[in-house]
């Protein structure tokens, strides 16, 4: 499948930004920009698979090191 790319806090933060963004769709049913917090997926999609399609185009990775 995909490399991860995607350390354990990365992922833990994102999923937790996710979340909150799509509770926010929810919780401000009347808001003029309530399409916004579906944007919540992408961010709980990428921490729940351990990779971020962006990190790869850019060669970024915040995994820890594997020392052999």
């Amino acid at each position: 499948m995909f490399t991860r790319n995607e350390g354990n806090l990365d992922r833990i933060l994102r999923v937790i930004l996710g979340l909150a963004l799509l509770a926010g769709y929810f919780v401000f049913p009347e808001a003029a920009y309530r399409w916004a917090f579906l944007l919540g997926v992408v961010p709980l999609a990428t921490g729940l698979v351990g990779t971020c399609p962006l990190y790869s185009i850019f060669g970024i990775s915040t995994c820890p090191v594997k020392r052999s």
